[in-house]
C-alpha cells in the first residue's frame, strides 16, 4: 500500500492545482475527464462537481450505488468546513497521532475525512466548489481528482 502524503505536501498539491477560473463549462470539462479516466479503467465510481452549494456535475458509473453518493456528501461537507481536501484533513489527524473521527467532534455520519474531495481553488479568489470521487480506496478517490484537476489544466493552458 502505497504511503499517505504529508499535510503539507498536499497543501502544495492544492496551490499547484488553482484554476484561472470555475465556470459551468469548466464544470462539465472537468466531470467529462473525470468520467473518461474512470472508465478506461473501469473504476466502479460516482463522480461529483459543486460550485458553492450548487452541483453543476455527477456521474455513476457501473458497480457505483447510492451508498457513494452518501460518502460524496460527507467529504465534501469536509472540504467545506475545513478549506482542503478531505485527504488531507484526515491526514492531520492522523500525524497529530489520532483519528478526525475520534478527535474532531463532528458526526460520523455527517462528516468524513477519507480521501476523494478535492477544493475548486480559483487564483486569487479562494475556494469555489468541491471535486469528488467515490469508490475507490481512498488514496485512489484522491488522485483521480487530481489526475483529472492536472489534465483540464494542461487543456485549458
Amino acid at each position: 500500500m502505497d504511503a499517505f502524503p504529508t499535510v503539507d505536501e498536499l497543501r502544495t498539491e492544492e496551490a499547484e492545482l488553482q484554476l484561472p477560473s470555475f465556470t459551468y463549462d469548466d464544470a462539465w470539462a472537468l466531470g467529462q475527464r473525470m468520467v473518461e479516466i474512470a472508465r478506461a479503467r473501469s473504476l466502479p465510481v460516482a463522480l461529483d462537481i459543486r460550485r458553492g452549494r450548487q452541483q453543476l456535475f455527477h456521474a455513476g458509473l457501473p458497480g457505483s450505488s447510492a451508498d457513494n453518493d452518501h460518502w460524496i456528501r460527507r467529504k465534501v461537507r469536509v472540504v467545506e468546513r475545513f478549506g482542503m481536501s478531505s485527504l488531507a484533513v484526515g491526514q492531520l489527524w492522523r500525524e497529530r497521532g489520532t483519528t478526525f473521527e475520534q478527535a474532531s467532534g463532528l458526526d460520523p455520519a455527517r462528516f468524513a475525512a477519507a480521501g476523494g474531495c478535492v477544493p475548486l481553488i480559483v487564483r486569487g479568489v479562494g475556494p469555489v466548489g468541491t471535486a469528488t470521487v467515490s469508490g475507490l480506496p481512498q488514496l485512489e478517490d484522491h488522485r483521480l481528482v487530481v489526475r483529472a484537476l492536472r489534465a483540464h489544466l494542461a487543456a485549458i493552458a
